[in-house]
């Protein structure tokens, strides 16, 4: 048995399955840095996965390989549209932000698969896509043996992931603009003492974190699945949220997290390759990553410093 090929076929794998979950998480910083809790990076994910497999089927004879950019960006526009609504309830209104996310991510479930049913004649799925991303082999750097397939062969949406990292990374921590989106998340009355507009900081955050997670949720549809059903997403947007924690709300930190879990999913293949499906039920292997969220988040939550205004809204009048 060729130990070298399961490493490196398990590192690749690691890298399609952590992409989805590492442009989510991301998303979830933005929001939550400004002091938004956002339950609903699953829904925004369902809008994402749905709008950019839709809209690829629209363009993709027309288009071909370019469809799947198009489904791509029209994705991140969706999410951030459909973002909207948890900042109006959470920042004009004030509601409570965790019964606005769940709300949103009910809505997500519903009306996706309602629109699906009636653009596809009924059908509870849409139509396998026949232009959807390829992977990107790096020259030279692809024929390193084993490395090469392991890192240096990945779709286009797992290099932009990364690099949204580092983007991300260098926004909150490098510019006045995370400045202020950090300031807004740990103190906004101090934020808004020196002219910070609070309401716009958080408005602006929540929309970018809604485009971010319905790109992962595109990833997905426009990758692995070639399609969008009503499980495409499957409880990525709340491994996303328990990333972003166990991160510590850190863009390195959450993509750190995000390939740990995207390892727990990986390693499905391996078990099937090694034949453990004869003594161990499958259910116990899907269940995996989600077990692992569980213990996770019980034993390192607690150790977590969140934003110090996460989830409390901010009345002007009350400075």
């Amino acid at each position: 048995m060729d130990w070298g090929l399961i490493a490196s076929n398990l590192v690749h794998d690691t890298i399609v399955f952590s992409t989805a979950l590492i442009f989510a998480s991301l998303g979830g910083l933005y929001s939550e840095r400004s002091g938004v809790v956002n339950i609903a990076l699953e829904g925004m994910m369902i809008i994402g996965a749905f709008t950019g497999a839709v809209i690829t089927y629209a363009f993709q004879d027309s288009f071909a390989g370019g469809a799947p950019w198009i489904g791509f960006l029209a994705a991140g526009i969706a999410g951030a549209i459909f973002a909207l609504p948890h900042a109006v309830a959470s920042v004009t209104f004030k509601a409570d932000q965790t019964v606005s996310g769940v709300a949103l991510n009910f809505l997500a479930a519903g009306l996706s698969v309602y629109l699906t049913k009636i653009i596809f004649n009924g059908a509870g799925q849409t139509t396998t896509l026949s232009s959807v991303f390829g992977k990107w082999s790096i020259p030279v750097l692809h024929d390193i043996p084993y490395l090469g397939h392991a890192i240096f062969e990945a779709y286009p949406t797992s290099y932009l992931a990364f690099i949204m990292v580092f983007f991300t990374w260098y926004l909150v921590f490098k510019t006045p603009f995370g400045l202020r989106l950090r300031a807004v998340g740990e103190h906004p009355r101090a934020a808004d003492t020196v002219g910070i507009n609070v309401k716009k900081m958080r408005y602006m955050a929540v929309m970018i974190s809604g485009a971010l997670a319905a790109w992962g949720g595109a990833t997905i549809s426009l990758t692995t699945t070639s399609n969008f059903s009503h499980n495409t997403v499957s409880g990525q947007g709340f491994i996303a949220i328990a990333a972003l924690i166990f991160g510590k709300w850190h863009p390195a930190g959450a993509m750190g997290a995000a390939l740990f879990f995207g390892v727990a999913q990986a390693i499905k293949s391996l078990v099937q390759i090694f034949g453990l499906t004869k003594y161990v039920p499958t259910e116990f292997i899907f269940m995996l990553p989600y077990v692992l969220t569980i213990l996770v988040m019980a034993g390192l939550v607690g150790r977590s410093n969140a934003p110090a205004a996460l989830g409390k809204p901010y009345d002007t009048g009350s400075r």
